[in-house]
């Protein structure tokens, strides 16, 4: 039977979501490579969970690499990135790869990510096993980041959000929808969601991104997001959620007002990008929700939460 990765909230505490009290749960150094190890997906597999994550060699090229976990907490991350065989294409170029999604649909497990190529845009492939790995057409023209699929057609089509960007550290972006019939031509652009006012919601001001994988609540999809701020350090990034239609994945029901999770311990205000807290991955048994965030583009965190109380929280303190 497979453990869950849980920890009750903490006496006292009166926030809707807490942190895992021995955070971080991926060290920078925790491979034989790597500077620093964030912003990377997490999925139950087998009588555990794998993952792909990125991790930055000491040299900071970004790529990404797979790991394996019984209990979603220590992990197993390889010391060599994926290599990719060609799936639906031949074309398998790549300058980079970083902060990856994965979602299993139908028959096998998706992944998505940061692919470079002319610059940033969304890669995409897939594995049955985590042992091959088949690389796809790239899914957007340059510049896109934040390629999150959601686990299920509609219509008969796949749906993945992005977040189309320039080649720089992106000073804006709001969230769109995209479909595709076959995971290789994507079309029917839609804006999902856009960045909040300043004298409304300060922390998701300046540029919002998907976060982790949506799941299906009663209430609809709900997917943890990031928003920025641009403020006089720097940018700061927190995580809110989000409330989608359970039919309609263009239709946004409810948006978090404040924030769930913000920078606020060590590892989450001091590393190589300071003040980031970036949802990548959420996992779920029952109503507890668990999810993986990079804490200052430098380890991982974990946070936990009822995804009951999460939801009527979203609901009552909605934009």
């Amino acid at each position: 039977m497979r453990q869950f990765p849980w920890e009750e909230r903490p006496q006292g505490c009166t926030d809707v979501m807490w942190r895992y009290s021995k955070n971080p749960v991926i060290g920078r150094y925790q491979t034989r490579v790597s500077n620093s190890i964030f912003n990377s997906a997490v999925v139950p597999f087998g009588e555990g969970y794998a993952g792909v994550f990125r991790c930055d060699n000491k040299a900071v090229q970004m790529n990404i690499f797979v790991g394996f976990s019984k209990d979603g907490i220590n992990w197993d991350i390889s010391d060599e990135p994926i290599k990719f065989e060609a799936g639906n294409t031949n074309m398998i170029e790549s300058d980079y790869k970083y902060d990856p999604r994965v979602t299993w649909i139908e028959d096998r497990y998706w992944i998505t990510w940061c692919n470079g190529y002319n610059g940033p845009t969304i890669g995409i492939g897939y594995t049955f096993d985590f042992k091959t790995f088949y690389q796809c057409e790239n899914a957007f023209l340059p510049f896109n980041r934040n390629g999150v699929l959601f686990p299920q057609r509609f219509e008969g089509r796949f749906a993945m959000m992005s977040r189309p960007s320039d080649n720089g550290h992106t000073p804006f972006g709001d969230i769109f929808v995209s479909f595709s019939p076959d995971m290789k031509y994507w079309g029917e652009h839609r804006c999902l969601m856009k960045v909040a006012p300043f004298t409304e919601s300060a922390w998701q001001c300046t540029k919002i991104g998907a976060g982790s994988v949506p799941f299906l609540t009663d209430a609809g999809w709900l997917m943890f997001y990031h928003g920025v701020i641009n403020t006089c350090r720097g940018y700061r990034y927190s995580m809110g959620a989000a409330i989608l239609d359970k039919d309609d994945p263009t239709k946004v029901l409810y948006r978090t007002k404040p924030y769930l999770l913000a920078p606020a311990t060590d590892y989450e205000l001091a590393g190589d990008v300071p003040c980031v807290v970036f949802p990548c991955a959420a996992i779920t048994e029952g109503d507890k929700v668990a999810v993986y965030y990079g804490a200052a583009d430098t380890v991982v965190g974990m946070a936990f939460g009822r995804i009951s109380e999460i939801v009527e929280f979203v609901k009552k303190n909605s934009l």
